[in-house]
């Protein structure tokens, strides 16, 4: 079965540690794709908030 799992934050570096942890338990052979994005939002009251998302697309070894 393929699947889809979103690694998303404000911190890109968290965002890629907990990917990172997900693929090492995977095998090479699950992973389908892996596609990054990452975008700024100002506020209204100026600021700027960076937010991450990380997406693993996978074969699982789960049969429906």
């Amino acid at each position: 079965m393929i699947q889809v799992k979103e690694f998303v934050d404000t911190d890109s570096s968290y965002a890629e540690n907990k990917a990172n942890e997900f693929l090492a338990t995977l095998e090479e052979e699950q992973v389908v794709n892996i596609c990054y994005g990452s975008v700024v939002k100002t506020s209204p009251s100026g600021t700027e908030n960076q937010r991450s998302t990380i997406l693993v697309v996978y074969r699982s070894n789960k049969k429906r």
